[in-house]
């Protein structure tokens, strides 16, 4: 007779160690490494972390120099940490959410771990928890979601740190009905820094999640017996200097990030790009963690059948998962599809923080479905070998997609060329990348028709602009300027560069071309290219 503590051997055949993850990590940072900036949210959201680092300027995200209140500012605090030290490159950006999804396996693995020790099955747990760490390493998800540079990941990371360990405190509650203080004080933590991820989600997502669960299975009581007093002076201590500072700073920038780009946003029946159907979530979850996720479909068939079966019957093949935390991963993943499937506008990222139940669902379905088979670990490598090669081919074809917009050919001339008290301006479009991969020290001289785009423009980058230039009227007269005032100072002045479209002509009469990458032209001032020419 073999022990109960001895998984099948198809399962441990299956079951990873810890050098296949260290592995799955490895090539989430090459694969991080191998593509340019995608535009516009890497370019964006890159060139606000370097303008940070480069500026000293730790308190207002800035996008072309102009206080940028979208989000708040943790991300761009770790961008710019991480290009201090490894330099500005798209690699030390992806390093910041490439730490986050790290952090998102470790805490799905230690949980579920956890969770099996509770339950007093440990070797099951344990078998169980490295089965979803492994599945979600292999995912889509993990390899595609951990390298790109947005906040999606970050704030999908401690919504699912918070839930965790919020559990875990409830269902370690003592003799007493007090749940575990430690874990519950690490889930204000983690919320605090949700917050300071993407904002209010941070807290209402965890929340949602955690209120529908505690009713569902009869622990809403526990509630009360929370560390509250302790745990909500380290959630202000975290979370709320930054926002009390910058309001001061720039009045109006609460009520703009929350107002305006969360809850008008959430609520508006228009307006905003990236319109999608209510469904569009359901069909992203299964991309996301392909192929892993019809392994959760399949649990969660077997748990219909189960229902409907005679009781006798419904016990056979019974679910790995205890009965709340089978409970936990659906209700987790329910809430927070719901909840963003309300709004309109709908970003395959936002669906990020149900990966780890989904993964743990997965987990369990291999669990009840493959591990008496003798094929187990052929058709495991098998699933793995075609996740890898989505995600590597995918990687490419993102790579050679951004390639085709990217400015970094003119930004590499620039930073060879320019001097530093030259004048950019930017013509006929906003090339988010320039900034990065030019290192510029000043923001360049964006030219628009200002006040028509304040009337026209809707959910596009004019927008961006203008309106972080309502907090810094100052900058704003400087950078954003309009034709053709802006075009006649660049053609006279003794050195300046123009940055546009290869197929805008109109205005740019007496610049003179010097080099085109793609889709942007780089022109001269006459004065300027003529000293190119004698230099050369």
């Amino acid at each position: 007779m073999t022990s109960s503590t001895t998984p099948p051997l198809a399962e441990r055949r299956f079951l990873p160690s810890w050098w296949p993850l260290a592995g799955l990590f490895a090539l989430l940072l090459l694969l991080a490494a191998l593509r340019p900036l995608a535009l516009p949210d890497e370019g964006r959201y890159g060139e606000v972390g370097r303008w940070m680092a480069a500026s000293g300027d730790w308190l207002a995200p800035r996008l072309n120099g102009l206080p940028f209140f979208h989000k708040p500012p943790l991300l761009y605090w770790l961008e710019a940490a991480s290009v201090t030290l490894f330099g500005a490159t798209p690699w030390a950006l992806r390093l910041v959410p490439a730490l986050h999804a790290g952090l998102m396996l470790m805490a799905l693995f230690g949980a579920v771990r956890a969770l099996g020790r509770f339950s007093g099955d440990a070797a099951g747990g344990a078998r169980l928890a490295r089965s979803a760490a492994l599945m979600l390493a292999a995912s889509p998800a993990f390899l595609l979601g951990g390298q790109y540079v947005n906040h999606d990941m970050m704030v999908a990371t401690w919504i699912s740190v918070a839930i965790w360990c919020f559990a875990l405190a409830f269902l370690r509650a003592d003799a007493r009905r007090r749940p575990q203080p430690a874990l519950a004080l690490m889930g204000f933590a983690a919320c605090a820094l949700g917050v300071l991820s993407k904002g209010l989600i941070g807290l209402v997502l965890p929340g949602l999640v955690l209120f529908i669960w505690l009713l569902w299975t009869r622990r809403f009581g526990l509630v009360w017996r929370l560390p509250w007093l302790r745990g909500l002076l380290l959630f202000a201590a975290i979370a709320v200097p930054w926002f009390v500072l910058a309001e001061r700073r720039f009045p109006g920038m609460v009520n703009y990030m929350f107002g305006v780009q969360q809850f008008t946003r959430y609520t508006s029946s228009g307006g905003f790009n990236n319109v999608q159907p209510w469904w569009f979530y359901l069909p992203c979850l299964v991309l996301l963690l392909f192929p892993w996720a019809l392994f959760a479909l399949a649990q969660a068939v077997a748990q219909v059948r189960r229902r409907a079966l005679p009781a006798a019957q419904g016990t056979q093949g019974a679910a790995a998962l205890p009965r709340e935390l089978l409970s936990l991963c659906w209700i987790w993943i329910a809430a927070i599809v719901g909840f963003f499937s309300i709004p309109q506008s709908k970003l395959v990222g936002y669906v990020l923080p149900v990966m780890p139940p989904l993964a743990l669902l997965a987990a369990a379905g291999w669990q009840r479905y493959m591990t008496k088979r003798r094929t187990a670990p052929l058709w495991g490598a098998a699933l793995a070998v075609l996740a890898l090669a989505i995600v590597c081919t995918v990687n490419v074809m993102a790579g050679r997609h951004s390639s085709r917009a990217s400015t970094q050919g003119i930004a590499h001339y620039l930073a060879r060329a320019a001097a530093p008290g030259d004048a950019l301006y930017i013509v006929g479009g906003y090339p988010y990348d320039l900034a990065f991969h030019a290192r510029l020290q000043r923001p360049p001289i964006v030219v628009q028709d200002w006040a028509s785009q304040r009337v026209t423009a809707g959910d596009v980058w004019q927008r961006e602009l203008f309106e972080a230039g309502d907090f810094d009227p100052a900058q704003a007269a400087q950078v954003l300027q309009s034709p053709p005032a802006a075009l006649q100072a660049a053609s006279t002045a003794p050195r300046a560069w123009v940055v546009a479209p290869a197929d805008r002509g109109a205005g740019l009469d007496g610049l003179r071309r010097v080099t085109q990458d793609g889709y942007w032209v780089l022109y001269a001032s006459p004065a300027l290219a003529a000293a190119l020419g004698n230099a050369q």
